[in-house]
This record gives structure tokens, C-alpha cells and sequence, in this order.
């Protein structure tokens, strides 16, 4: 069971990994491994079986896959690479046709006929019985609006949200509406609070976007929008990074073990004349391996900065407060007194925040070019200290003969 599901864990994150479009923020990697846990959750307090356990699992893991082909219908191509990948695992027929039935569960408006069908569809709705389920469905609007040109306006984001979870939504197995009910309770409530305070405020808002477009020859962008936007970004951003952070360190710990055996059993052996035609293949197989520890080094090694600012460079807006490098050897006086400048002028606030967003994506790109280097190098050096280590054994025996 476990080696079937850990290869089916590989299979998909590759696959999604690989082919899965940007666009889609919300039917990701991150949401296949909520669902995945949701569901193991819920199996364990409803007493599954091995079996069936495994079967939700399996289809867990695979539900999703179809997004890196189709939108609509996405259920069915799921189902389609599902029964390959399984194939190629030699599964049971009855298997493959169980796991295909529980992922075509999950399409929208389906009734489930089992135990394992109530599960995976709460499973995949399981945000909306957690306190992360505003930030969740946030993401799932923006995929909306970049994969589907579906756009909401706030209002209408609302209710689509309140209609949904009050007219559409109902969880179907007893463990999810048991342990999950009541936080969707709150979050309907706090919906509608949202809802009635956007209602009473948009009179407000309507007047001083009026009284702005009169000081300022200039369309404001909507607040909520722009938040939204910069949140989402610099989460992305933050990802890829500890993405790139997680290779490199991979990497750097594969190419340590490789020196340290190859220190400890090798190296230790070239002293013996008999052994001198392993000399060169193993300084090429160091050299390639040192440099790709040298190359990971890099990647995630972080840059120091001055961390100090004047108050001309707050007066002028060139500083950018929202980074640490900038302000860790100012005293918290200045600080305070900075930040406090910085939030009383909203053109100075934004100018930051792009700034912030900007530099992030320059550290992505050093570490990401490092990284795919780094991987070169490893590939190469590899081959190259294969065949050199090949033609340095058949020398030797020719020598022999």
C-alpha cells in the first residue's frame, strides 16, 4: 500500500510539477496535498479498511491531474491518466475501476453512492470547513479570472461564496460534518458580515472616489484588489523560493555524501601503484561534484545589506521599508517614525511594496539561473565521470593482457 501510494505521490507531483499552467493557483500541487490529508483524516475517523483506505488515497493523489490538459470535463481526463499510471503499476482491474469511480465523485453536482464517494468530495471541498477558507477561495477567484476570464466584482464574489455554501454545498460523510460544520457556520457568518458592510459602505466609498477623482486627475484602483493581488504575488514569490532553497539543498546534500564516500573509500586506495589509472577519473568525478557544492552554496546563500537609512532617504521614498536589509541596525525610534511616515502617504506605501515585489523576483531569477547550472553540472559530471572511470578500466585491462 505504502509503496503504491509513494509512487503515485512521485507520479503526480511531477506531473503537476511539470505540466500544470501558472495560471492555475487554486487546482495545484497545494490543493492536492490538502485533499490528500483531508481525506486520510477523514478515513481514519470513519474506520475505513486497508483497501478502501488505499483506493481514497490513490484517487486522492490523481483527482486533479486532468488540469494539465483540459478545464472542462477535467474529471474525465484525470480518470484517463489515473487507469495509465495504475496500468503501468500492474493494479487490479477492480482497483483501477474503483479508483476512476471515486475521482469521478468528485465532479461538481455528483451524488455519492459509498462511504469512500462522501469522503473525497469533502475531502475536496475541505476549505470550507477551515479558518484558512477566505485566503483559499481568494485564490480559487483569481484562478477564475487568469484561467477562465471569469471576473467578480466584491460584491458579487460574496454572494457567490454565501450562495454556494448556503444553497449548493452540504458535506456528505458524518465525520466531516461532524468535525467541520461549525467552522463553515463561521465562515457563512462572516460573509454575511462582509457582505453588510460592504453594503452600508458603498455610499462611502462612491462619495470619496468622487472627492478623489476631483483632487487627482488620476482612476484609483480598488483597495481590496490591489491587496489581494500583492498578498497572492509575494506568496507565489515566497514558495519559489523555499522551492529553489529545498533543490539546493538536495543537491548539496547528495554531492556531500558522494565526497565523503568517495574521501573514505576511494581516495584512501590511490596510494597503491596498482591503482594509479583510477587517479584521473576520480580528480574529474571531485571536481565536478566540489563544484556542484560550491554552485548549491550559492544559490540559497544569503546577501548582506548596509540596514540603514536616513530620514532624507525616507523624505525622497528611496528606501523600501518593507525589506529587513534595509532598517535591522536603526534603532526602533527611527523606525517607528519611518514606518509611520511611509503609512500616511499611500503612493510611498504601494512604491514600497512594488519594490519589495520587484527585488524578490531578482532573487528568484539569480537563484533559479544558479540552480539549473548547478543541475547541469551535476548531469554532466556524472556522464562524464562514468565514461571516464569506463575508459580507465578497459586501459587497464588492455595493460593487463
Amino acid at each position: 500500500m505504502n509503496t503504491l501510494i509513494a509512487e503515485a505521490e512521485k507520479h503526480v507531483v511531477h506531473l503537476l510539477n511539470e505540466k500544470l499552467e501558472s495560471q492555475f493557483i487554486y487546482h495545484n500541487l497545494t490543493h492536492t496535498q490538502r485533499v490528500v490529508k483531508k481525506a486520510a483524516e477523514l478515513s481514519d475517523l470513519s474506520n475505513l479498511n486497508n483497501s478502501e483506505k488505499e483506493h481514497l488515497i490513490l484517487a486522492a493523489w490523481l483527482h486533479d491531474t486532468g488540469f494539465t490538459e483540459v478545464i472542462e470535463n477535467h474529471e474525465v481526463k484525470s480518470i484517463a491518466i489515473a487507469e495509465a499510471f495504475l496500468t503501468d503499476q500492474k493494479v487490479p482491474e477492480e482497483t483501477i475501476k474503483t479508483v476512476s469511480q471515486l475521482i469521478l465523485a468528485t465532479t461538481m453536482g455528483y451524488e455519492p453512492q459509498n462511504i469512500s464517494e462522501q469522503i473525497i468530495r469533502d475531502a475536496d471541498c475541505s476549505h470550507i470547513g477551515s479558518k484558512n477558507f477566505s485566503d483559499v477561495t481568494e485564490l480559487l477567484r483569481k484562478e477564475w479570472e487568469l484561467a477562465c476570464d471569469k471576473t467578480f466584482t466584491e460584491g458579487e464574489w460574496l454572494q457567490e461564496n454565501i450562495n454556494f455554501l448556503t444553497k449548493t454545498h452540504r458535506f456528505h460523510s458524518e465525520a466531516a460534518s461532524t468535525n467541520w460544520t461549525a467552522t463553515k457556520s463561521k465562515n457563512i457568518a462572516r460573509l454575511l458580515k462582509l457582505q453588510n458592510k460592504t453594503k452600508q459602505d458603498s455610499v462611502k466609498i462612491k462619495h470619496k472616489k468622487a472627492e478623489l477623482s476631483f483632487k487627482k486627475n488620476k482612476v484609483d484602483l480598488p483597495e481590496r484588489g490591489i491587496e489581494t493581488m500583492f498578498r497572492v504575488t509575494l506568496k507565489n514569490h515566497i514558495t519559489l523560493s523555499n522551492i529553489a532553497d529545498t533543490k539546493a539543498n538536495i543537491l548539496l546534500s547528495v554531492n556531500a555524501i558522494i565526497v565523503s564516500l568517495v574521501l573514505s573509500n576511494l581516495v584512501s586506495k590511490l596510494d597503491n601503484s596498482s591503482n594509479e589509472y583510477l587517479i584521473i577519473p576520480t580528480v574529474i568525478f571531485v571536481l565536478f561534484t566540489v563544484t556542484s557544492i560550491i554552485l548549491s552554496i550559492l544559490a540559497t546563500r544569503p546577501n548582506v545589506t548596509s540596514g540603514k537609512f536616513t530620514k532624507e532617504d525616507v523624505a525622497d521614498k528611496k528606501v523600501n521599508l518593507l525589506f529587513f536589509g534595509n532598517f535591522h541596525k536603526m534603532s526602533l525610534k527611527d523606525f517607528e517614525w519611518a514606518m509611520g511616515e511611509m503609512m500616511l502617504d499611500r503612493d510611498y506605501l504601494y512604491s514600497s511594496m512594488k519594490k519589495d515585489l520587484y527585488f524578490l523576483g531578482l532573487v528568484l531569477d539569480r537563484k533559479y539561473k544558479i540552480l539549473r547550472l548547478t543541475y547541469t553540472v551535476f548531469m554532466i559530471g556524472i556522464i562524464v565521470s562514468v565514461i571516464s572511470f569506463a575508459i580507465a578500466f578497459k586501459l587497464n585491462a588492455m595493460a593487463n593482457l
